[in-house]
Formats: C-alpha cells, sequence, structure tokens
C-alpha cells in the first residue's frame, strides 16, 4: 500500500530529520516530537530491512539521550504489535492526509499504557525480590551470603548454571551444584534443558514477569 521515497531523496531526508531531532530553537514537547519522528522515519523508510525496529528504537534512545527516560524502560514495541492494524492505519492516514493529530493521539496512548505496564513489572520485581529475600532465601542458613550474591545476578542475567555459579562466587562445582539444588528446592530456579549434564537454570518467577 506504502511506496517509499525513491533512494536518491534519502540522504536529503535523513538530514531533515535529523536536524528536526536536535532542533532547540522552537520548542515542541519531546513526546510530541518523537512521535512526529517515528512517523517521519517510518515514511522515508531508509533501508531495505529493519525499519521498524530501527525506528522503534529511535524512540527510546532519543527520550534516554534527553533525560526523559534514565533507562531504556519504555518498551512501545508491544504497545504497536497489539495494536498493530491501527499503527499502519495511522501512519497511512498522516501519508495520505498531512493530518499528524490521530497519529499522536495514538502514539501518546501507547506511551501512557505502556508506562503504567511498566510500573506494574517494577513493582512486580520489588514484591518478587522481597520475597526472596524476606522468605526464601534465610532457609539457606549458612549459604545465605553465597544465595543473595547470586540472586543479584539472577535479576541481571535469569539463566544460569553451575559453572557459572562457581565462577561467580569463587566455590567448587559440587558446592555449586548444592547450592542450585537448594535454589531449586525453594523454587527460585527452574532446570530448563532436562538434561542430566549441561543442566541450564533459570529464575523462572523473575523470567515470566515480561511476559
Amino acid at each position: 500500500m506504502f511506496v517509499p521515497p525513491h533512494y536518491s531523496e534519502v540522504p536529503e531526508l535523513m538530514s531533515d530529520l535529523e536536524k528536526f531531532l536536535n532542533d532547540e530553537e522552537f520548542y515542541i514537547p519531546h513526546l510530541i516530537k518523537i512521535a512526529i519522528a517515528h512517523y517521519q522515519f517510518e515514511t522515508i523508510h531508509p533501508f531495505l530491512d529493519g525499519n521498524g525496529r530501527l525506528g522503534r528504537l529511535l524512540i527510546t534512545l532519543y527520550l534516554v539521550s534527553n533525560d526523559i527516560l534514565k533507562k531504556p524502560s519504555l518498551y512501545l514495541s508491544d504497545f504497536f504489535e497489539k495494536n498493530k492494524a491501527y499503527y499502519y492505519d495511522n501512519l497511512m492516514t498522516v501519508r495520505l492526509t498531512s493530518n499528524l493529530t490521530q497519529w499522536i493521539k495514538f502514539f501518546l496512548v501507547g506511551i501512557i499504557e505502556t508506562s503504567k505496564a511498566s510500573i506494574q513489572v517494577f513493582k512486580n520485581i520489588i514484591a518478587l525480590n522481597n520475597d526472596v529475600e524476606t522468605n526464601r532465601l534465610p532457609k539457606l542458613g549458612s549459604k545465605i551470603e553465597n544465595g543473595q550474591k547470586l540472586i543479584k545476578q539472577l535479576f541481571q542475567i535469569p539463566i544460569t548454571d553451575s559453572k557459572q555459579v562457581s565462577e561467580l562466587l569463587h566455590i567448587s562445582p559440587s558446592t555449586a551444584n548444592r547450592l542450585i539444588k537448594k535454589l531449586t528446592e525453594l523454587e527460585i530456579l527452574s532446570e530448563l534443558t532436562g538434561y542430566k549434564r549441561n543442566r541450564k537454570f533459570v529464575f523462572k518467577e523473575y523470567f515470566e514477569i515480561f511476559h
């Protein structure tokens, strides 16, 4: 349905987009500005593939670089995917009518809904961390310190194995396996592979918060 600009026009169009993003002479609220910029990038369509991913990444990078976000924690891709038909319809409406209003409204609704979902994710992570720290790790007894170090790592990388645990905590492989076994019994870790050797374990409750 949509035919992008001729490739010979792309350098000038991308230069114009760059100037718009960095212009400070005329004040435009950041969320309005990145809504317009996202539309413009998707309409320039500068690459053969990956324009959608890059256009969504542009939103996050812009918000982080302008201190609207401290971390890249606003995942608009999920909102666009769930509302894919509306997403494309609103983009096409601007292309056909030059009316940005409906697109900007749609974009801002996405910001609101995604922000609410992100806040809930953070609340769920805090609740899980409190539960693990207060109710489960004390059951490790003398191994609690190693358990706390491992949990801190699992909140960054939720999949691990005995070799990684051994290297992280500077303990023997057999000690690492016993700690993993105890964390499995406490329902903190779950085995992923179904193998008897080279097994991988996941911090399942944390992992599932993002689904």
